[in-house]
């Protein structure tokens, strides 16, 4: 069913309720299906036409049958126990590659293939001999054991620093991942910088920063990119994104919760025991009365509706790329099937070397003279995306997502730098392939190429992302420090917990913040 379908613009059935859930997105809805199914009187109010947020599925491209993944489109950080507590008919499938990562040796074309058969002699055939390949695997055993001891720790309350540091038991894996800058694990344990930037990667996807930033805010990406499911592993969403936030929204609905889109708060006010909401809809505004609020929007959007201070500014720094192929491109390097490089994660220009330059020059005021990015072909794990007749026909969907490009590039002129970027991220793109990219490209029914670009500011735009930062702020550890609750949910106010992105714990599509917010507001 959906999303449109699950929820209804009419005014709210009551003048207040146990919870009030400002906005519909995934985390929002796993809060709302909790809290009903507790038995509580829940409104979500969803200021857009329906449900979901970042985690939708729309078809972008006029008359033509594909249900992308608009915006967020893989899954990691989910936990199974939300699918299973919550009863969603929702599955995932694995890709059979976890990545090819194209690169030009000798004046030859060839490549690195990572998962699956053949990946030894991939290392091998690129670097030389198996020592890379050797420490590629002790560095992933190292990650999977991290996962699999933190990955948990997620829907549980917070633990202490030290609490989390004696359940990873594991003093060198603690050093390279919550200590030291993880440029210098990358640069001690292996030395083709090809390899080392794909590693890096990880630490990138969303965050500005570089390898030994002191801060640490790219082992923290890192991080969340490695532990997910207990495994690292990045899955695809069976019907794309939407139908993950379909099976939220039906869920929440069957619990008893009640869903009002194109219903936009606008204040929040509470003593720390009761609060009112002031609500815009196309009725009028109206206040609309709750024990408690949870704020499934990012930190800023939370100060604001509270008449408080913001936060510090945050800054997304991606492109986003979607678009829709009649066919696969060939590959100048012919020892891969492209549907073997597609099937995975496709890195462009990321090798170690580019990935430092390309920061160097984006914090320096410049779009990156050879911008990085990643694709993901998702209708080669999932070809339901796609309408029959398009299947039928060979087509694929690529999303490219690009690095380093913060928001600030793009505002003295927005659409002449997206335009000016997207030609460069192609064109690099281009220099692995046989054939241009853009003569792959399928046609909308107006004729004109199916694909279109968000920029940080497109986001902000379209999502109310702040400065389009995907994560809605930096990324947490995911341990307690002075500032955090129970949970790291709570706020100063008693009754108003964070359940979006923003929370600590949050960021990706995981539902952990909703499920956690839940938890604080039913006193678990």
């Amino acid at each position: 069913m959906p999303a449109d379908e699950t929820a209804s613009p009419g005014t709210p059935a009551h003048a207040a309720y146990d919870t009030v859930i400002v906005g519909g997105g995934h985390n929002g809805l796993v809060a709302a299906a909790y809290l009903a199914r507790a038995g509580q009187s829940v409104l979500v109010l969803e200021r857009l036409g329906s449900t979901g947020g970042a985690a939708v599925s729309t078809r972008p491209f006029d008359g033509i049958d594909a249900r992308l993944s608009r915006y967020s489109y893989l899954v990691s950080l989910l936990p199974q126990k939300i699918v299973r507590d919550l009863g969603l008919d929702f599955a995932v499938r694995k890709r059979t590659v976890s990545s090819y990562t194209p690169a030009v040796r000798g004046g030859r074309a060839t490549g690195l293939l990572v998962g699956g058969e053949g990946t030894r002699e991939s290392f091998a055939a690129l670097t030389g001999d198996d020592r890379e390949y050797d420490a590629w695997q002790r560095f992933y055993a190292m990650t999977q054991r991290v996962a699999e001891r933190a990955f948990p720790t997620l829907t549980e309350p917070l633990p202490a620093r030290d609490a989390l540091r004696a359940r990873i038991d594991d003093e060198d894996a603690w050093r390279t991942l919550f200590e030291e800058p993880i440029g210098v694990a990358v640069e001690e344990r292996f030395t083709d910088d090809l390899v080392r930037g794909v590693v890096l990667t990880d630490a990138l996807i969303g965050t500005f920063a570089d390898a030994h930033d002191p801060s640490l805010l790219q082992n923290r990406c890192f991080l969340y990119h490695v532990i997910g499911g207990g495994t690292g592993d990045w899955d695809v969403p069976v019907g794309g994104m939407g139908a993950f936030t379909d099976a939220l929204a039906a869920a929440a609905r069957t619990a008893g919760a009640e869903i009002r889109v194109l219903h936009e708060a606008t204040r929040i006010e509470t003593d720390g025991t009761r609060a009112e909401v002031t609500v815009r809809s196309p009725d009028g505004e109206h206040v609309v009365g709750a024990h408690r609020v949870l704020v499934n929007a990012s930190p800023h959007a939370l100060a604001e509706l509270l008449g408080e201070a913001p936060p510090a500014p945050a800054e997304g720094a991606q492109l986003k790329v979607n678009m829709l192929l009649t066919r696969l491109p060939k590959l100048r390097d012919h020892s891969v099937d492209p549907r073997r490089a597609f099937a995975g994660t496709f890195h462009i220009a990321e090798g170690y070397g580019q990935l430092a330059a390309a920061y160097r020059e984006a914090a320096a005021g410049r779009l990156p003279g050879v911008p990085p990015s990643e694709i993901y072909c998702h209708s080669l794990t999932d070809p339901s995306i796609l309408g029959p007749d398009l299947a039928a026909c060979g087509y694929q969907t690529l999303t490219l997502f690009g690095l380093h490009t913060p928001a600030r590039l793009f505002t003295a002129d927005h659409g002449t730098t997206r335009t000016a970027l997207l030609d460069a991220t192609l064109a690099e793109l281009d220099t692995h392939l046989e054939e241009p990219i853009t003569d792959c490209l399928a046609l909308d029914a107006d004729g004109r190429p199916c694909i279109e670009a968000k920029t940080p500011l497109d986001l902000e735009r379209d999502l109310r992302l702040p400065g389009g930062h995907i994560f809605h702020r930096d990324l947490s550890f995911p341990y307690a420090t002075g500032e955090t609750g129970r949970w790291g949910v709570e706020t100063a106010h008693a009754n108003v917990l964070l359940c979006g992105a923003g929370a600590v714990r949050g960021g990706g599509v995981s539902g952990v913040p909703g499920h956690n917010a839940a938890m604080a507001a039913l006193g678990l």
